[in-house]
């Protein structure tokens, strides 16, 4: 998953950042609220993270800025403004969900985990597809039961077509979200990535749709 982090605070954007990576996102960061607006207006996020005192730019306009142009990925605002009229202005927004500084890294991971699934239309942090079965709170997957040694890349693919199940994503798209780009190169390893899952999984657990990208099943009713 591709993370934005919103903040002009260093030391605190690098915990962040720290926090994100260790957790399996890729992350990039934006250090105010101009360079946030246009980051999250061109490029294609799972969710962001947003302080509100920001520089050139408050992280409320941001995040309206976003929601006014049709921009839908989660956001989360992560501020020292705590009281509650704060929170409702923050929501009133657009935003998703909002956490007052200070905080701790384990909740602000589960909430962001649980703005992605909602986004996607899953409420379990179990997703499952076909066979599999992916925990994405240990950060781990079974097949048929069985568990499935997985690099941190191929968790993380995995984790992404399993919260898009039943759509074929463009190896492009993957590789966005796993390097954030997707130069030739990456899209090369996006192949070399899901032969290595298959050879673990089965051939024909992720299938190929020729055109239009690779997709995994979604899990029976």
């Amino acid at each position: 998953m591709r993370a934005l982090v919103v903040e002009d605070d260093p030391v605190v954007a690098a915990e962040l950042v720290r926090g994100m990576t260790a957790a399996g996102f890729v992350v990039d960061l934006a250090g105010d609220g101009q360079q946030a607006w246009f980051s999250g207006d061109v490029e294609d996020y799972d969710v962001a993270i947003v302080d509100l005192g920001l520089p050139r730019l408050d992280g409320l306009s941001v995040v309206k800025r976003w929601r006014d142009a049709g921009r839908s990925f989660p956001v989360l605002i992560l501020s020292a403004r705590g009281e509650w009229t704060d929170k409702v202005a923050g929501i009133e927004a657009g935003a998703d969900d909002y956490m007052a500084k200070p905080w701790a890294m384990e909740e602000l991971v589960a909430r962001v985990r649980g703005l992605i699934r909602r986004a996607a239309g899953r409420s379990s942090p179990t997703l499952e597809a076909g066979p599999l079965r992916i925990d994405t709170h240990r950060m781990t997957a079974t097949l048929d039961g069985a568990f499935v040694k997985l690099s941190p890349l191929e968790y993380r693919l995995l984790d992404y077509l399993a919260h898009h199940a039943g759509r074929a994503v463009p190896a492009t798209e993957l590789s966005d979200h796993l390097y954030g780009d997707a130069d030739a190169e990456n899209a090369n390893a996006i192949e070399a990535l899901i032969a290595r899952l298959r050879r673990k999984l089965g051939a024909d657990t992720i299938t190929t749709r020729r055109g239009f990208g690779y997709l995994l099943p979604v899990a029976a009713a």
